[in-house]
């Protein structure tokens, strides 16, 4: 059975066993003073515990809030975050500034993000939209600290899931069901800004960026309330921040973007987490056929357990190119194919592999500034059809809040996709093993 959601106001947060035994030897040292009878002392000790261990498992189970009177809504915040200086260089846990949200702003409190490979993409200076001193970080999760003038979809005390696709539900492309990308903050967000063309960081003086609306690598964020999806409480932060990228992405790149068809056949190039979520995505959709493809053979095992039926590694292929191969291996190709590497002559690849009249393509990986894609004509002309996705075409404040509730129903995998926990101190390891392929996704906790 569910608990209710309970509030209570504290000087401080949950008091620690040790005030429990301070009021019982107080008590005890002041028994001439007690009311109570020698052989009521042991009972209250027990009823002392029994309060402690009830107290400590509500708010374990995201039943019991506790509100500072301290407030800080209002105030600068100083708090941790990793700061990355300048373009190839490792990031600096450094103190922070944190202002207060301004109208239709949103305070919030990270309580774990993920560290995703778009993170690197930007700290590698290959990011034509890179902008520096920054806050990166983009898969976060936490609680709504204070709210800005105007702000009504959420309160302090929400669980959010900070998102870099906004929803406005004003603009013309959020009018559409052809797209998620809507533009009512695009022209700031991609210069790192807020809204107001202004910063709500600061380190030692000088500006920092924000980074896709959300920079979660601090224990603060300030983003746009249309920017933040309000989920079910009692999902743990360190498993639906995952939903805030590369999960989603990956998943919906197939639910949605391609609406892989029951009985067809699929193709995935790159096994990470994006890729390992298609595979997820397409079994999901009752794909009979699903490959995944990649250069490391030691993606293979994991890539079964997410629903690969086969692997090919285009290494083991010798002369023949993998077009050939899965053309004549599978029937003329793949029905769809997912490119989620970042490489433009694997997105080509893709393309050319798929099924002649019907087949679609879809493109997850972010290439490099200032490469282009090419393929024939021919190859669209004779039927196949090329797209990309933006988060796996869903939209934030509506969909997010769902995929959660089916995270909670067991209906798609996201704590599988964990494969380090780390604090904040370690986020420089979290690359390093993002770069040496030896980690799908590494959780940061606060």
């Amino acid at each position: 059975m569910k608990l209710p959601n309970l509030e209570f106001t504290f000087s401080e947060v949950l008091p620690d066993f040790y005030l429990y035994i301070y009021i019982y030897i107080y008590i005890f040292a002041h028994d001439t003073r007690c009311i109570f009878p020698d052989f009521l002392l042991p009972i209250i000790l027990i009823l002392l515990l029994s309060l402690y261990c009830t107290v400590s498992q509500l708010k374990r189970t995201n039943c019991l809030t506790f509100r500072n009177r301290m407030s800080t809504a209002g105030q600068v915040i100083k708090c941790r975050a990793a700061v990355a200086w300048a373009a190839e260089q490792p990031l600096s846990i450094e103190e922070i500034e944190v202002d207060p949200p301004k109208a239709g702003e949103v305070r919030v409190k990270i309580e774990h993000t993920g560290v995703c490979h778009t993170d690197a993409y930007t700290l590698s200076g290959q990011d034509s939209e890179g902008a520096f001193p920054v806050v990166l970080g983009h898969e976060g999760a936490g609680i709504v600290e204070s709210v800005g003038e105007g702000v009504t979809s959420v309160k302090p005390g929400d669980k959010v899931i900070p998102c870099y696709i906004p929803q406005c539900y004003d603009c013309e492309y959020c009018a559409r069901k052809e797209t998620n990308v809507c533009s009512k903050i695009r022209a700031t967000q991609g210069k790192g800004l807020m809204p107001d063309g202004t910063s709500r960081l600061r380190c030692k003086g000088q500006q920092l960026y924000h980074f896709m609306g959300t920079s979660t690598f601090a224990e603060y964020c300030v983003v746009a309330e249309i920017s933040v999806a309000k989920v079910n409480p009692a999902a743990a932060s360190e498993a639906v921040c995952l939903l805030g990228c590369g999960v989603s992405t990956g998943y919906g790149a197939a639910l949605k973007t391609a609406d892989v068809q029951s009985g067809s056949t699929c193709a995935v190039w790159g096994l990470g987490a994006v890729g390992l979520a298609v595979i997820m995505g397409c079994k999901t959709n009752g794909a009979k056929t699903i490959i995944g493809i990649d250069l490391n053979p030691e993606k293979e095992k994991v890539a079964r357990e997410f629903g690969a039926t086969h692997f090919i590694n285009p290494k083991d292929l010798g002369e023949k190119s993998i077009v050939e191969h899965l053309q004549e291996e599978f029937n003329g190709g793949p029905d769809y194919t997912f490119e989620c590497v970042g490489n433009v002559h694997v997105m080509r690849q893709a393309l050319e592999s798929c099924h002649k009249g019907w087949g679609v393509s879809v493109i997850i990986g972010v290439a490099g500034k200032g490469q282009e894609i090419s393929t024939r004509p021919f190859q669209l002309v004779t039927g196949r059809t090329w797209k990309g996705t933006a988060f796996g075409g869903w939209k934030s404040r509506d969909d997010v809040p769902k995929l959660v509730e089916d995270y909670l129903a067991g209906k798609m995998k996201v704590d599988e996709f964990i494969t380090q926990r780390l604090p904040l101190d370690k986020i420089n390891e979290a690359f390093e093993l993002m770069h040496q392929g030896k980690a799908l996704r590494p959780v940061i906790n606060f």
